[in-house]
């Protein structure tokens, strides 16, 4: 199991076994260099932990522990965890600031206990379903392809929500036999049985009364702290800088906390419309950092087979593809790096929320009777035109504006949209989910925020789903891939919490999202930074479709093995519109086509031998 994970901990491998219980882990030394080795016990052996992440408030938790009479035999943050488990058991991961999954066994009580960090940085996965074995876990999916007896049959609810979110969201996995601990979560096993634990979730106890600019002060402040902490390291230290607001600014801030040119690296790309490189050198040379740029002409085939390889389950968040060309540049030069991730979830940067409270606004001004009746009759009758111009492409507004809340923001999240969805997924696939439906389970999550209002709602909803099963992810494999670790400053707890009490008008205001952060930022980066439009990692999968990927697609997904998920006819029109130039269906294209990788690799005898003998020359190149 160790042994599939290498590339996550290539310096260092160990493992502990006595009586039931047996841990195993790879290492990439961060702290404590020569003596944070795990397996790591306490004085008597009694407690052994396995962990990944970093802790970032270790110091001030050792001396309080250190007072307590507790002896360290390393200076890892590690230990620290072993010795607050003695100290408080299953409380331990609310003390702790940082990013983490780790496992911990009591030789004494005979009882082992897992935890994932808040916002869900770090992934863990278990099993309690194999036979012979109480419960497995690991890092990463793969792993428990080394398990003797592991079933591989698929969850079809996995496949229907993949679809629909181009992720898995949490708790599920593709296999039927595997979960996911929830972020902020903790599971312990004992005689007793299995118990899991909800520790924390994001407050979102609104302030009206905050004062503005005594909140912009603290959040500052705490910024400084939060970006401050994540440079810890005894090994070379870099900024991820996109040249957006929120790398920016974790660029800016590094640069007044370090003693040494700050290390910064960006990726641009040759097609000149998807290229934002020259923000980041704009602000590469007003802080002077020692800049690392790649321009990118992608080469597909060697990314597809990192991406299948890497991300175990479906995953379609096409920017996955950039975000490895930057994790494998930015490894050449650093071993850890702090990224921008986080802000548009707790700041209402995301240019959908803007939209979702003006629709919002505009739906409550409409009599129900109206909504329900001639506004979702328009919706449904009204022709989807991707060709026009978008002014005339009214079917998404009419949707939105026939639903609630979730039901609208459900639609502007989703892979499929308009009844793509019900269209595409096959009988066989549909009988198999009895019902199930993966709009129904998003829906249900507005309503356990509902005394919210409607921005906190959209955050509390996305920093639940979308944030851990899509973004994390993405990083962290992309990262991970290549042994970098990646640090997330504004996804500290402290820096949630502070944004969850935040009144909306804070962070939507003018027609800007994040307006408080960008507001505090105006001293350190140019409007030209600030306040231009949110671009993000974009691939150009259309044209893709109608030129490069054209034959790998119909290869892989046009193939009668793919019926078992979808139908091949309606794809096959959905194909004959794109090729004529009439539709774009890139976006739900990409999630066929990486569903259809994943197949290759994982479904049959020769793992990825279709893709190989199908992928085009001019592709691998």
């Amino acid at each position: 199991m160790c042994e599939l994970i290498r590339h996550r901990g290539p310096d260092g491998f160990g493992y502990f076994q006595e009586g039931p219980a047996a841990l195993g882990h790879r290492r990439l030394s961060i702290i404590d260099v020569s003596g944070g080795g795990q397996p790591l016990g306490n004085e008597d052996g009694s407690i052994q932990i396995v962990f990944n992440g970093e802790i970032y408030n270790y110091l001030e938790l050792r001396g309080d522990l250190i007072k307590k009479g507790h002896q360290f035999q390393t200076h890892s943050d590690t230990e620290v965890i072993v010795h607050l488990y003695e100290e408080v058991g299953e409380k331990t991961p609310e003390y702790l600031n940082g990013m983490f999954a780790f496992a911990i066994w009591d030789t004494r009580k005979q009882e082992l206990f897992l935890a994932r960090d808040r916002f869900g940085k770090k992934p863990l996965y278990y099993s309690t379903g194999l036979d012979g074995f109480r419960i497995c876990f690991a890092s990463e999916l793969k792993c428990f392809s080394a398990l003797p007896g592991f079933d591989r049959r698929l969850d079809p609810q996995s496949i229907a929500d993949f679809l629909r979110f181009s992720y898995i969201p949490d708790p599920a996995t593709i296999f039927r036999q595997v979960r996911k601990l929830p972020p902020a979560h903790s599971l312990t096993l004992s005689n007793d049985g299995t118990r899991i634990r909800r520790y924390w979730q994001l407050p979102f106890e609104i302030d009206e009364g905050m004062n503005y600019g005594k909140a912009q002060e603290e959040l500052a402040a705490l910024a400084e702290d939060c970006v401050e902490r994540r440079m810890m390291s005894e090994v070379p230290l870099g900024g991820f800088l996109s040249g957006g607001v929120d790398s920016s600014a974790v660029v800016a801030m590094m640069v007044g906390r370090s003693e040494r040119q700050v290390k910064s690296f960006s990726i641009g790309f040759s097609a000149k419309e998807m290229d934002e490189s020259r923000y980041a050198r704009l602000v590469a040379e007003r802080y002077g950092t020692e800049h690392h740029e790649q321009i990118v002409t992608f080469d597909i085939e060697e990314m597809l087979h990192v991406l299948v390889e890497h991300y175990d389950e479906p995953f379609a968040d096409s920017s996955a593809i950039p975000t490895l060309y930057l994790s494998k540049m930015t490894r050449q030069h650093v071993t850890v790096a702090l990224s921008g991730d986080g802000a548009d979830e707790l700041l209402g940067g995301y240019r959908r929320y803007r939209f979702a409270l003006a629709e919002d606004r505009f739906r409550t001004a409409l009599p129900g009777w109206f909504r329900n009746s001639v506004v979702k009759t328009a919706a449904r009758w009204y022709p989807k035109l991707d060709a026009f111009p978008r002014p005339l492409r009214a079917k998404a507004t009419l949707e939105g504006l026939s639903q609630e809340l979730g039901g609208a923001y459900f639609e502007a999240m989703t892979g499929f949209r308009f009844g793509l969805y019900e269209r595409t997924i096959s009988p066989a696939l549909q009988a198999e989910l009895g019902g199930y439906s993966p709009a129904e389970n998003y829906i249900n999550r507005f309503r356990a925020f509902s005394h919210l209002p409607p921005l906190q709602q959209l955050e509390a909803v996305d920093v639940e789903t979308y944030l851990p099963g899509d973004i994390l992810v993405k990083v962290d494999r992309a990262s991970m891939a290549y042994s970098l670790e990646a640090r997330c400053p504004w996804l500290d707890y402290r820096f949630g919490e502070l944004a969850g009490r935040m009144p909306t008008s804070f962070k939507i205001r003018d027609g800007e999202g994040k307006y408080i952060f960008k507001d505090l930022l105006r001293r350190r980066l140019p409007d030209e930074i600030l306040f231009r439009p949110k671009q993000g990692f974009a691939v150009p999968l259309d044209s893709w479709f109608r030129t490069t990927l054209r034959p790998v697609f119909e290869a892989l997904v046009l193939r009668p093995r793919m019926e078992q998920w979808i139908n091949l006819a309606f794809v096959r029109q959905m194909w004959g519109l794109h090729q004529s130039g009439r539709s774009n269906y890139g976006r739900e294209f990409w999630s066929l086509f990486i569903l259809a990788c994943w197949e290759d690799r994982y479904g049959n005898d020769t793992p990825g031998q279709l893709l190989a003998e199908s992928m085009p020359v001019a592709a691998r190149q």
